[in-house]
């Protein structure tokens, strides 16, 4: 059976292991309809040579001249924009619609894509953290399945086929711990962005391993699960699992867990979110057993970590708290990554992002967007005031 995918953050790194995907698998299971990109129009433009999808995307306007000139004499339409990403999201041609686009810029592409009844992966946390409530409410509108991509809540998925959400328990995270799970809070005061780069199980972009790094990842993964599985927030736990072995589990009301176990490889996610409910061999490497080593799980230690606990809270609040997380995040990582700021202030100008919002429950786009914009202003204000 033939998906026809339309991939919005085709650049990234879940953008391009989902192409090694439609790579392995050929055309004849995974046809390459769209590709969109904010930014990196070199590679938008090779991998359109390589896969001739029937429309492309660049988001920032300077280079869509470039793209054009490079992709029209191919048959390739070109889109530019937001609104060319909103095109992207309905391409008529594409069954299933992969959102690997960074932060709440894929929020408006993901509600055209279930406006329009396509099939919805999704690999941006940002967009359940900042709306989940408008998300989940269109994809039951439109009976649409949302199929997460992030490894641990496609494990949940796949942990929760053929049972009743109902009789959910309790839903463990595992985390790795990022580059510091081993160092003390004093430790980390010096820490350099190189280091906290550094990710010790898993290659990901730049933003999602300092999240892992602060733990933000796995406050913002509480918030998205919560969303699509329909839980309270109290009832997810995040426990360190080093090996990142165990993706993660549910604790059902009899008392039984199911785990779902993989090597740390994001192409397996990937993979079955772009197939669902298909399971291929696309030769990739197997866990064995034998050789993983036991199973270790510890507690997290919310001092240490100072960012999970921030997004516990915004989870238990919710409304519009989650956006002003997740905004301010966004921008503290930006300052960290460039020198601005150390990597414990990170937390601090979250926390006082936070603390000066009062949050509004089941916000509307435009709500959410105003937020959004006015969390990244003081964020940035905050941390110029040396907090």
């Amino acid at each position: 059976m033939q998906t026809r995918i339309s991939i919005l953050g085709s650049t990234g790194s879940i953008g391009t292991q989902a192409l090694d995907i439609a790579r392995r698998l050929g055309p004849e299971r995974v046809d390459v309809v769209g590709l969109g990109a904010q930014a990196n129009a070199d590679l938008l433009i090779e991998q359109a040579i390589e896969f001739a999808p029937e429309v492309v995307c660049i988001g920032e306007a300077g280079h869509y001249e470039k793209v054009k000139s490079a992709l029209e004499c191919r048959g390739i339409s070109v889109l530019c924009g937001a609104s060319g990403f909103d095109e992207l999201a309905t391409c008529p041609q594409a069954d299933r619609i992969v959102i690997s686009v960074a932060g709440t810029p894929g929020l408006s592409p993901t509600l055209s894509a279930i406006e329009s009844g396509k099939s919805v992966a999704l690999a941006s946390k940002e967009v359940m953290v900042a709306a989940g409530h408008l998300v989940m409410d269109a994809a039951r509108r439109k009976n649409i399945t949302i199929l997460p991509i992030d490894s641990e809540h496609s494990a949940i998925f796949q942990c929760l086929n053929g049972e009743d959400k109902r009789s959910i328990e309790k839903i463990y995270l595992t985390a790795s711990g990022g580059a510091f799970r081993d160092k003390t809070k004093s430790e980390l005061a010096g820490v350099t962005a190189a280091q906290a780069l550094a990710h010790p199980t898993w290659k990901m972009g730049k933003k999602v391993t300092i999240d892992s790094a602060t733990m933000m990842n796995k406050g913002l993964e509480i918030i998205e699960a919560k969303w699509l599985f329909g839980v309270g927030g109290d009832q997810i736990q995040v426990v360190i699992h080093p090996t990142s072995i165990v993706h993660s589990m549910v604790r059902f009301c009899d008392g039984s867990i199911i785990a779902q176990l993989g090597l740390p490889d994001m192409r397996l996610p990937i993979q079955y979110s772009l197939l669902y409910p298909e399971r291929v061999d696309a030769q990739l490497p197997r866990l064995d057993l034998l050789e993983a080593g036991p199973l270790v799980f510890e507690e997290v230690d919310l001092d240490k970590f100072e960012c999970l606990s921030l997004a516990i809270e915004a989870a238990r609040v919710g409304g519009t708290l989650a956006v002003v997380l997740n905004a301010a995040d966004e921008v503290a990582v930006r300052l960290f990554l460039d020198g601005k700021i150390g990597f414990l202030d990170i937390a601090k100008v979250i926390g006082r992002t936070m603390e000066n919002h009062t949050s509004s429950p089941d916000p509307s786009l435009e709500e959410i967007c105003a937020v959004d914009a006015e969390a990244r202003v003081a964020a940035l204000t905050y941390a110029q005031r040396s907090i």
